[in-house]
């Protein structure tokens, strides 16, 4: 198992118990760019030089060396906050660690509030949350229940990374795992008002009979979410662009035309077209057999699925392949 992100107490009133929050995303794309000179070949690195230094050398002729003495070592950098142009208070490491958080320890339940209260955009990062030992577990397992039974999420705040957090506390969706999950937010004044880009939508009179079939429509491509079935086409494509490139292959190119503009101008003759159209079937069926564990797809297979059509490629064939067995060189990021 991974090192716990962040190690603390959850306090709600008096109730404290202690938990470990461990990161539940991680980058899976396997292509790594470096920067690379054009004319050499040859690896571009960034250097830390002095603010005078890097004017000195733009003024000085374009074959000037850069001198030795205004490279910058690692741990000679500090934090700096410029209070008037070109004068800065200076913030070392450890006065950085000794701020007066409290939440850098403990998160203190705020309020609860119902799961639908919350509109998705404040939803940030995830994480896992687990009892921090066997001797905590009897009060996370209760507050869980709790949380669960009410239909709640509890908010508190929490500081790492170089701020504090609002986060949410829910349990997870899948009662078996025990678990329960923190959700980091934004706060409100990070979020650009909503009414700028909505205040000019035209609100129309919604016709009752396109509303049916734009109803049956939704109810015939309706499946239970499986995220198995998604997977990254661009990475899918960029794989087989470096691939072909190590062997000397032809370039994969988009061949797709460009999408026509479609000829139905009416409304309710899209809806009833599309509903007819065998990319619309209903999916009821489908999940029916999904929810049984006997059948369930290997996730390689939902994998593949949705590969197909991908522009980027020349075939639904070839993009299969890629997705199962296309390796491009691991690369370590700059």
């Amino acid at each position: 198992m991974a090192r716990p992100y962040w190690t603390g107490q959850i306090t709600i009133s008096l109730v404290s118990f202690g938990v470990k929050l461990f990161v539940a995303t991680e980058a899976k794309g396997e292509i790594h760019f470096h920067q690379i000179s054009r004319s050499t070949g040859e690896r571009v690195r960034q250097q830390k030089v002095l603010a005078s230094a890097q004017e000195a050398r733009e003024s000085a002729p374009d074959d000037a060396p850069m001198a030795a003495s205004s490279m910058v070592k690692k741990d000679e950098i500090v934090k700096g906050y410029e209070y008037t142009k070109g004068q800065y208070v200076i913030v070392e490491p450890k006065e950085l660690s000794e701020l007066r958080v409290p939440s850098k320890h403990t998160m203190e339940v705020i309020q609860f509030v119902d799961a639908e209260e919350i509109d998705p955009e404040y939803f940030e990062k995830p994480y896992f949350v687990v009892p921090e030992n066997d001797a905590q577990a009897p009060a996370f397992a209760v507050v869980r229940q709790a949380l669960r039974d009410e239909k709640k999420i509890a908010l508190s705040k929490i500081a790492f990374g170089g701020r504090e957090h609002v986060v949410a506390i829910t349990p997870t969706q899948d009662d078996s795992l025990g678990g329960m999950m923190a959700y980091t937010m934004r706060y409100s004044e990070e979020l650009r008002d909503p009414k700028e880009y909505f205040r000019d939508i035209k609100k129309p009179a919604v016709d009752e009979d396109s509303l049916d079939l734009a109803k049956q429509l939704i109810k015939r491509k309706s499946a239970k979410f499986d995220p198995a079935k998604f997977v990254d086409g661009y990475e899918v494509a960029l794989k087989e662009l470096v691939q072909a490139k190590i062997d000397h292959a032809p370039i994969p190119k988009d061949e797709a035309p460009a999408p026509k503009k479609s000829n139905v101008v009416s409304l309710m003759d899209a809806l009833r077209k599309s509903i007819a159209s065998p990319a619309s079937e209903d999916t009821s069926d489908h999940e029916a057999h999904e929810e049984a564990p006997a059948k369930k797809k290997p996730a390689a297979k939902h994998a593949a699925a949705p590969a197909k059509g991908i522009a980027l490629v020349k075939s639904g064939k070839a993009l299969k392949a890629a997705t199962k067995t296309a390796k491009a060189p691991k690369r370590k990021s700059a």
